[in-house]
């Protein structure tokens, strides 16, 4: 969990909210790296770290975290997961090795805990959820045309990264695009599984969430057993993108460079191609903590998980159909970006 930014910034969100007394521990260096300054001495980061560890209600305390308050960490965590920015303060203090060690014992309590042991599984095809805006009386979830969604995908790649080419080479020159590696944009269905009391993952733990005030969460089913690529860690994704390359260098160049400092040439998956093999594609939560934001080897370039959810599971084929009528949530904010279900239904 360590290896990736996003596994740290959760561990750290839990020293955040279980040190006691709470808030209390953040002493001058974590101060200025909250407010996004340039980053302390590694030396005060990790003392400070140390002991707000030491005075946490450990450590039964985190092995006993509930599923609700688990997720509330993973979601600010997602959060700050931004691709077309720098690593904020925090994410830039927690890089340095000797800091990140310190979260070695909270690392070890989230993953032995109750509520995470399902997050290396695979997809559970019995509860997805299908989150969607609330669209009126009568509505229906689009779960069809996955072809024809990829095929706009590809297009719209294929057009970004011709207009692209006249950019700069300089990865520092102040351009920005398309900076996510996941299927997003002609609407290609995604799902992730209904957990009690949250409704869907993908409701609390969203990067860049779209700011929904009320959503409707629809139980899906796949009509077959569906061929499922499953990502999860990083040699998953760096082995899905080297069998199915899709360039993109011209257009990630400079968004990909602020997050991680890679200049060379980057690579995505091709999901035209990859929709030719599976049906789904899955990345499981331990995959997203491990793998999301960092750039990874294929050959002599590089890749990056960005704009994936954790628990997140892309449709590549129409195979999924509505299981039930949807519950609706609403949007309670922060912290921990919380819904509740709509009493009134």
């Amino acid at each position: 969990m360590l290896a990736g930014p996003r596994g740290r910034r959760l561990c750290w969100e839990v020293v955040a909210e279980r040190a006691r007394p709470a808030q209390a521990w953040i002493g001058p260096a974590w101060a200025q790296a909250r407010m996004d300054s340039p980053v302390a001495d590694p030396a005060e980061l990790a003392a400070e770290l140390a002991a707000a560890v030491a005075g946490m209600d450990w450590p039964g305390g985190v092995a006993d975290m509930s599923e609700l308050a688990l997720a509330g960490s993973l979601a600010e965590s997602v959060s700050r997961a931004m691709y077309w920015q720098a690593p904020d303060g925090v994410d830039r203090a927690l890089a340095y090795p000797e800091v990140a060690d310190g979260l070695r014992p909270v690392a070890h309590a989230v993953t032995g805990a109750r509520a995470a042991r399902w997050w290396p599984s695979g997809a559970a095809f019995g509860i997805q959820q299908y989150v969607e805006p609330v669209r009126g009386a009568g509505a229906v979830p689009a779960l069809g045309g996955a072809t024809d969604r990829i095929a706009a995908w590809l297009a719209a790649e294929a057009a970004d990264e011709r207009s692209a080419a006249s950019r700069p080479d300089d990865p520092a020159a102040n351009y920005s695009g398309r900076w996510w590696s996941a299927p997003a944009g002609p609407g290609l269905v995604s799902t992730t599984r209904a957990l009690p009391g949250l409704g869907a993952l993908q409701l609390t733990a969203k990067e860049d969430r779209p700011g929904w005030e009320q959503a409707d969460c629809w139980p899906v089913t796949p009509r077959r057993v569906p061929r499922t690529c499953e990502i999860t860690g990083p040699d998953d994704w760096a082995a899905l993108v080297a069998s199915y390359p899709l360039d993109v260098s011209r257009s990630r160049r400079h968004d990909w460079w602020r997050v991680t400092g890679w200049s060379g040439h980057w690579l995505m998956p091709d999901y035209g191609a990859v929709a030719a093999d599976y049906d789904a594609i899955h990345l499981t939560v331990g995959g997203y903590l491990t793998t999301a934001g960092n750039a990874l080897p294929v050959g002599e370039a590089r890749c990056l998980l960005a704009g994936w959810d954790p628990d997140e599971t892309y449709w590549l084929a129409d195979i999924l159909t509505t299981a039930g009528p949807p519950a609706r949530w609403i949007w309670e904010g922060c912290p921990h970006f919380r819904w509740r279900p709509d009493s009134s239904r």
